[in-house]
């Protein structure tokens, strides 16, 4: 009789805790669970979203910032023109002057990736008022008499079509033309086989005496000075790299105001002219096939209205000074797109379209994946975090009830002791009755 009450106590006592506790804590730890999936379901739902107008506002920024490099390193150039006209008249002056002007380029050689010191001016050249070169330094070495042209006529030039003392001469002093971007047109098959598109941007200013016009006093840009602005960047890291991969699908580009890409990771995309000087045209969608077999892959922005009408859209804002964000499709893959105006403007670059506009693409499929790889590491956590709270419940579980059990048998011990034995059976008891 005794050992039944004893254990109809315990019994009693242990079922009090697990009411008051037990069942409290379990309750409450199903509320913190199911809050830690909810936060991270709506986690999950929302970071494709968040991850998405985060990325295209950092893309956004970033082609403003590479728009507007573009433009402070093109009013540079148009400085050292207007400076070089001020310098004495003299080789040496000139041979001089170049020596200082230099810029750093990494490059891929036999034996790695080398960083080297390149001039940023190919060739500078002065002629007299007819367009006959009177002196000209190219490549840092002065040429001779024999190697100077009559560049009024566009056939005797480097590229044999270029008209920039024409323009020149047509300017007020202390005015710059600044040509397009110009050079030999590089093939697919070429780029494949590791040539490079090597252009250049002429920048010539009219020179004046007492007496009037002079002559034309011209820099000739390496273009790659200018191109390094976007091909090193990769719009899904922060950092720079030494030349980006068009087959991630994740690159930047510079646009002319003609809608000519004059800057990409693939070079024959780039506008280039064949030997004759006549310029390569651009691919359209009635030239697409004839085009590809060829490797000659031309891009105008204008052009690729019949691939994808966003494209143009693109040019058409960024001609209007507007930057912005959009998606378009090109070659299969869906492409989100900034773009930003480079703000240089000239009588050739005029408002508000200005020298072009830098592009950052990112291919979505690529962008889709580290969005779902940022929400699966909240989904991960979210799992840690339950399986944390379900190993600390069962162990205050057993915790709380091992103290339930301890106490209900002190009571019971208590209870025994305070109370005879005889009192738990009173004379005249009986269990039967």
């Amino acid at each position: 009789m005794t050992e039944t009450i004893k254990g109809s106590r315990l019994l009693t006592v242990a079922r009090l805790f697990f009411l008051l506790v037990i069942i409290p804590l379990l309750l409450i730890a199903s509320l913190i669970a199911f809050s830690i999936f909810h936060i991270g379901g709506v986690s999950k739902k929302g970071t494709m979203a968040v991850l998405d107008q985060k990325a295209q506002q950092e893309l956004r920024v970033r082609a403003a910032d590479v728009a507007q490099n573009v433009a402070d390193f093109l009013r540079e150039r148009q400085k050292d023109v207007l400076i070089a006209t001020i310098l004495p008249a003299d080789a040496q002056a000139y041979k001089k002057f170049l020596d200082t002007k230099t810029f750093e380029l990494w490059v891929k050689k036999d034996t790695g990736i080398a960083r080297e010191q390149l001039p940023l001016y190919v060739e500078l050249s002065l002629t007299d008022s007819a367009g006959r070169e009177i002196m000209k330094i190219k490549d840092g070495k002065v040429v001779g008499a024999d190697g100077l042209l009559d560049i009024s006529n566009p056939a005797n030039t480097t590229y044999k079509s270029e008209d920039y003392f024409i323009k020149a001469r047509e300017l007020d002093k202390g005015e710059v033309y600044v040509s397009h971007v110009t050079g030999w047109y590089v093939t697919r098959e070429e780029f494949e086989k590791g040539k490079r598109f090597e252009g250049i941007i002429r920048l010539a200013t009219p020179v004046f005496d007492k007496r009037g016009f002079t002559g034309v006093l011209t820099l000739t840009l390496d273009a790659r000075a200018l191109s390094r602005f976007t091909d090193t960047v990769v719009p899904t890291e922060a950092g720079h790299v030494v030349e980006s991969d068009a087959a991630t699908g994740n690159y930047a580009y510079l646009v002319d105001n003609r809608g000519f890409v004059i800057s990409h990771p693939a070079d024959y995309h780039i506008v280039g002219l064949y030997k004759d000087g006549t310029q390569v045209p651009p691919i359209t969608k009635g030239t697409w096939d004839e085009k590809m077999k060829k490797g000659e892959e031309v891009l105008n922005v204008n052009e690729l209205g019949g691939v994808d009408q966003t494209l143009p859209e693109v040019a058409k804002d960024a001609a209007q000074g507007l930057s912005g964000v959009k998606t378009y499709q090109f070659e299969g893959h869906t492409k989100v797109v900034a773009y930003a105006p480079v703000p240089f403007y000239t009588r050739d670059y005029p408002k508000p379209a200005g020298f072009g506009w830098v592009a950052m693409a990112v291919d979505v499929e690529k962008f889709l994946e580290q969005a779902k790889e940022a929400s699966g590491k909240v989904e991960k956590e979210a799992q840690a975090w339950l399986t944390t709270i379900v190993l600390i419940i069962f162990g205050a579980a057993v915790i709380l009830f091992t103290i339930a059990v301890i106490l209900s048998r002190g009571i019971n011990r208590s209870i025994a002791s305070e109370v005879p034995p005889e009192a738990l059976k009173p004379k005249g008891y009986d269990d039967e009755d």
